[in-house]
């Protein structure tokens, strides 16, 4: 984990950085890039399938902005991994899909959403899942269940009203859920716990019972 993670590596700090990039440009447009990107449930009713993606590249203001830039932070601190650009692609489209899925069909009440704190939790998920599964880490072991017992909490208790205030608007605590098992389904699908990522899934070994190739 971070005891032995080389920080010098640009595949390490270049997507992550870019994705932040991209979500302060986006922040610079206001109310207009927010409006013409957020999670709006009538909008994709009526065929902006899009929108269960782009909504999470939208914020409600800077303080919002901020803590999300600072969660890709922390993730990049606490699970550095040099994954390919197309991997971080793939893993962003595809919790943030999931995660707007999930609104959309089990929470029918949301009108509309903005926030990248459900893929950003489903993220740490994949880091830190694949850092307990495959090296043991103790470590990761308690960030998963802090991140897991937090998840419990705010579903049966809510997020303080403080945090609400801060940002301008209340946390749907259920991105966060949702977020994390999409990207739980993703680790399944793709392997992404028990070995370094790679955009194609590896074929399996050609080698026999003893380890060398088989008899053609």
């Amino acid at each position: 984990m971070i005891t032995n993670a080389d920080y010098r590596s640009r595949a390490v700090w270049l997507p992550p950085a870019v994705i932040m990039a991209l979500l302060l440009l986006l922040a610079l447009g206001g109310e207009t890039a927010r409006t013409a990107l957020r999670y709006d449930a009538d909008a994709i009713a009526s065929g902006e399938g899009w929108r269960l993606l782009t909504g999470n590249l939208v914020h409600l203001g800077w303080w919002h902005l901020f803590l999300n830039e600072m969660g890709l932070l922390v993730l990049v601190l606490l699970c550095p991994e040099p994954l390919a650009w197309s991997v971080w692609l793939r893993r962003v489209v595809l919790i943030g899909l999931g995660m707007g899925a999930g609104l959309y069909f089990f929470v029918p009440t949301t009108e509309w959403y903005v926030g990248m704190s459900g893929v950003i939790h489903g993220l740490f998920v994949l880091g830190l899942g694949r850092q307990v599964v495959e090296r043991r880490d103790l470590i990761a072991a308690g960030c998963l269940a802090y991140l897991v017992g937090k998840i419990a909490w705010e579903m049966i208790a809510g997020v303080p009203v403080s945090d609400e205030s801060a940002i301008g608007g209340k946390v749907l605590v259920e991105s966060h859920l949702y977020g994390s098992l999409s990207a739980l389904i993703y680790g399944l699908i793709f392997g992404a716990f028990r070995r370094a990522e790679t955009f194609r899934r590896p074929r399996p070994s050609a080698q026999g019972p003893s380890g060398q190739e088989p008899l053609q």
